[in-house]
This record gives structure tokens, sequence and C-alpha cells, in this order.
């Protein structure tokens, strides 16, 4: 009697386990997915490194409180993949979440490894719209821009 195989876990499907679990230990894992010098890019940062790229994900978890990702799509093509996600976060001292919905295009070597991580999203849109006075001058700003 022969076993059924299991099909290998592809590189992606690592990453987006990764993201939809990580907690700050796990950041000790970034150089068995990444590069060394893997390239990571989002509206407020923009790295080159593993040790860089841990620093933004240090960063997110002091400021931040439970912080996390939950992935909503995804296209695998290989070599490159295309993911959407909804990032869900507390700020300190309140008691709602809130919701960033976004976009990640990877690359990855031969060894399955990222080499490229690029975030898209509307930080005007999802985050500084969210804040009271802010939020208040963006929409004001928003709304003049389609009377053009």
């Amino acid at each position: 009697m022969t076993l059924p195989m299991t099909p290998p876990i592809s590189p992606l499907d690592l990453l987006v386990d990764f993201y939809e679990r990580l907690q700050p230990a796990d950041l000790a894992r970034l150089p068995q997915l990444y590069a060394a010098e893997a390239r990571f890019k989002d509206p407020f940062n923009e790295v080159q490194g593993i040790a860089a790229i841990e620093a933004v994900f240090e960063h997110m978890f002091r400021r931040l409180q439970g912080p996390r990702f939950v992935v909503t799509e995804r296209v695998d093509g290989g070599e490159q993949a295309f993911l959407t996600w909804d990032f869900l976060f507390t700020l300190p001292g309140e008691h709602s979440e809130r919701r960033i919905r976004g976009a990640t295009h990877l690359r990855f070597d031969a060894a399955g490894r990222v080499t490229l991580h690029r975030d898209y999203w509307d930080a005007a849109e999802e985050l500084y719209e969210q804040l009271p006075v802010l939020g208040a001058l963006m929409r004001w700003l928003k709304r003049r821009a389609r009377r053009g």
C-alpha cells in the first residue's frame, strides 16, 4: 500500500503562515524566509537587509497593541506573488480595533527566500482619515479634490 504524497509547502505558503501567526519571538525566523539583502518598502519605510526589516516589525510591536495580519487573497506566480490582507491593531489607550487593507508584491530567489517585499496601502484613507483632527482635514481635502 502506498501513501499519498503530501505536496511540498510553497515559499508563499510558509510566508503567509508566518505573517498570520506573527509574534515578536517569531522575528528570529526572518533569515529563514528572507534573503540577506532583501528589500522592504511600505508607505513609511524603505529598508534593506534582515536586521533593518526586523527593526520595522519590532517597532510595530512596540507601538501597537495586538497587531495581526489576515491574508484575504493570494496569487502565487512562483518567483513572484501578490497578497491582499487586512492589518488589524489597537492603538494604545483605545479599545476599538483598527483595520488597514493593503496588498503586497513579493519576489523570491531560487532558494524560496523573499528578495523584495513591497506593501501597498493608502495611508491617507486607511490611517490618517481615522485620526480625529487630521482625519477631518483629510476628508475635507478629499471632498475639495472631488469637486475640482
